[in-house]
């Protein structure tokens, strides 16, 4: 028994010793996990905050508590529920339209067999993902301008008055959208491409001696080994749809979309940061940090039991 209990715990000097032979990966590994824990981990005391009255000179734990003050400031905000309404709008309107659109692309290459013209599709819409949130809302900006833009050209020469498509707010969400959808889907079908690359090719060659067409193979090949990678990346997407990217709205705010472009994050930029009410802001960062945590918890929760894969 004893001789048992000695096999069942682990060796410390067998640790060692494995440790100092391969300690250039356990140094490879360190690095991450350092910045992990001080750019993430530590920043978690910050949260605090949220539920005090932060004074930048009495500090985090020398400020007073005030309990769920500016949780309750937030919800009484009179626009809480159109800053709600916008940011799950677009979010909701990107997964309906973005998500499939890699794996749209990504079958449409497999199916692909010029490798030539397979590579140059890759390259061509792979390339915008490098174009950075400035230039990107700059390109948008120029080509929807009623004056110079490309839109307006073509509608002046078919006799039609150049609108300013950036002013209208029922159509921000889907400039935001699709214009998320040209510069993305080419790095999104990455690990699509990667998916079915690992298919086996005996699949295939049966399928095509049992005369399956083009269309079947991807609906019963391609398609099912796809679902578990398609399954994991739904989650982590769904777990993040009070997350909406704070730069690109921001840069593309005017005026006149305002009522549409308005969304959580924007206003606690305008409300917390610039004004200097970092307890205000805290407290709204929580609040969606709590959303998406339950929302990650119930759709990991579904797709385990709809199907073999989650992310535990």
């Amino acid at each position: 028994m004893q001789r048992q209990a000695a096999q069942g715990k682990p060796n410390k000097y067998g640790v060692y010793k494995k440790i100092k032979k391969h300690w250039q990966f356990y140094l490879l590994v360190f690095a991450p996990l350092l910045y992990i824990a001080i750019f993430k981990y530590v920043p978690m005391f910050g949260v605090l905050i949220a539920f005090k009255e932060y004074n930048v000179v009495q500090g985090v734990f020398g400020s007073p508590w005030v309990g769920f003050k500016y949780f309750k400031q937030f919800f009484d905000t009179p626009f809480f529920w159109q800053y709600i309404k916008n940011t799950l709008g677009i979010t909701l309107y990107g997964l309906i339209v973005g998500f499939p659109a890699p794996i749209v692309l990504a079958l449409a290459l497999n199916e692909i067999r010029n490798g030539w013209f397979k590579k140059s599709v890759q390259m061509v819409t792979y390339a915008p993902y490098f174009i950075s949130t400035v230039i990107m809302v700059s390109i948008i900006i120029v080509n929807l301008s009623p004056h110079v833009g490309l839109f307006s050209n073509i509608l002046t020469a078919f006799g039609v008055e150049p609108v300013d498509l950036m002013g209208k707010p029922e159509l921000f969400k889907s400039i935001y959208v699709w214009s998320d959808v040209w510069q993305y889907t080419g790095y999104g079908a990455i690990i699509y491409i990667a998916a079915l690359s690992g298919v086996n090719p005996d699949l295939y060659e049966a399928a095509k001696v049992d005369g399956a067409t083009r269309l079947q193979k991807i609906v019963h090949i391609d398609i099912p080994s796809l679902v578990p990678v398609t399954v994991i990346l739904l989650i982590l997407n769904l777990g993040n749809v009070m997350s909406l990217g704070f730069e690109k709205i921001y840069l593309m705010q005017n005026p006149l979309n305002q009522t549409a472009s308005e969304v959580i994050s924007t206003y606690v930029y305008k409300v917390g940061l610039l004004g200097a009410n970092f307890s205000f802001s805290a407290a709204i960062g929580l609040f969606n940090s709590v959303v998406n945590f339950v929302l990650l918890i119930v759709v990991n929760t579904a797709a385990k039991k709809l199907s073999s894969t989650s992310l535990w």
